[in-house]
């Protein structure tokens, strides 16, 4: 293997998570719902991802404990917001909280503990074509969903009719209660998409990216992950470009180093989160395309008449 198809094969590792997360929460605010718990969720699908795997021996089934876990995990989101009607952003915050310390304790007797990494799925003859086969030939199935959901969600979005009445409720809510659409069960189902995609992500780290279980190894990840979906105006298709690009900048910092690039390194570790810094400005300048495509009812609580 050449230094390029290492450099790039780190590249894919380190993005998988990214695009995942973000597009859960593109599904989430594309239905009129703001959650910043990404980063809470992504950690608690880390945590039973490895601690499943680690009782089972099998990775497939942390893979099925991250989804649910992260799921389960925005259901109490949704029942704060949706039916307590709570603040958006105060519960998102708690929630990022509150997956951190719960991980760090669900995972407190796993610290150290060597994990089971997820192994490659290799497709025969493809994945011997020079650069092109160990990329995309020979990944792990968190890689390929990430790619179905990729197409599933544009699909869904922008093709299928359940999804155009979803961004009907993120862009009038009241409008769409008017024409008879289940405002709250459609958010929730956004909500518990949106978390099903972290844990997924989060289990990714745990079983591929760092086989191993670290506190608070999600490290920002979720924070990044919704800077992303303003990144890309609410594009999936946007997204994974972007979160290819971000992926690039955080696994940067590995390879300046190996490459003796006289940097200090805590700047090199700050480089994703300088590059989220960066972009939210650039955006700030092309406000009038980010209203465009924001929904309207993005984080404003919808009370049904009694």
């Amino acid at each position: 293997m050449t230094i390029i198809e290492a450099i790039l094969l780190t590249v894919i590792t380190a993005s998988t998570p990214l695009v995942l997360a973000a597009l859960g929460e593109l599904v989430t605010e594309r239905a009129g719902v703001l959650n910043l718990g990404v980063e809470g969720m992504m950690i608690m699908g880390a945590v039973c991802a490895f601690v499943a795997t680690q009782l089972t021996g099998s990775p497939y089934v942390g893979i099925l404990a991250g989804i649910l876990s992260g799921a389960l995990f925005s259901l109490l989101f949704g029942f704060l917001t949706l039916t307590l009607v709570a603040n958006q952003v105060a519960t998102g915050l708690a929630l990022t909280i509150l997956g951190l310390g719960l991980s760090g304790m669900i995972g407190e007797s796993f610290v150290g503990v060597s994990g089971i990494k997820l192994q490659p799925i290799v497709f025969p003859l493809l994945s011997d074509v020079p650069y092109i086969g160990p990329l995309l030939f020979k990944q792990d199935i968190i890689f390929y969903l990430s790619i179905a959901v990729v197409i599933g969600v544009n699909w869904f979005l922008f093709k299928s009719r359940a999804g155009l009445r979803l961004r009907s409720v993120g862009d009038s809510h009241a409008s769409a209660h008017a024409l008879g659409i289940n405002v709250i069960r459609t958010r929730y189902l956004a909500v518990m998409f949106g978390g099903a995609c972290a844990g997924l992500a989060g289990a990714q780290l745990s079983l591929v990216y760092t086989p191993q279980w670290v506190e608070n190894m999600s490290a920002g990840r979720g924070w990044i992950a919704l800077a992303l979906v303003v990144f890309a105006s609410w594009r999936p298709w946007r997204l994974v470009a972007g979160g290819y690009l971000f992926g690039a900048v955080s696994i940067s910092q590995l390879h300046a180093q190996a490459f003796g690039i006289g940097i200090p390194s805590q700047f090199l570790s700050a480089l994703p989160y300088l590059a989220t810094i960066v972009v939210l400005i650039l955006i700030s300048h092309n406000r009038r395309m980010t209203l465009i495509n924001m929904p309207a009812s993005l984080g404003k609580p919808f009370v049904p008449d009694r």
